[in-house]
């Protein structure tokens, strides 16, 4: 039995991937880009949601429906690597790193599902 709870200390204790990812409408080449703390289960959680019609995005979900699933690919854009640290809080860092993403591609109107933020 302390094996078992070792090993599942272990694993809450490990940080998992996490970084910007962007979902691309291959038919269109409309994207959405956004940050997870754990890149391993987005693309589970988005075919999840859309499968479900949770997604809080309208225009996605109805591509995603009109489309289907296999003209949409999940790719990684890029990492945030771990700290030292293991109560370190990366949501601030992943949050700039995924502004900067978006002010670099620009995923708004044509180009993708973003929502552009009024300032």
């Amino acid at each position: 039995m302390t094996d078992r709870k070792e090993i599942i200390k272990q694993y809450k204790q490990t940080v998992q991937p996490m970084g910007v990812y962007q979902i691309r409408n291959l038919v269109n080449g409309k994207i959405f880009v956004s940050s997870s703390l754990n890149l391993r289960g987005i693309k589970n959680r988005f075919e999840f949601k859309v499968a479900s019609n949770f997604m809080v995005n309208p225009e996605l979900q109805n591509d995603y429906e009109k489309y289907g699933h296999n003209n949409f690919t999940l790719e990684i854009l890029d990492e945030l690597d771990p700290k030292e640290d293991p109560a370190y809080d990366y949501k601030d860092d992943l949050k700039v790193l995924e502004e900067m993403w978006i002010e670099k591609l620009q995923p708004f109107a044509e180009k993708g599902y973003n929502i552009l933020k009024k300032k």
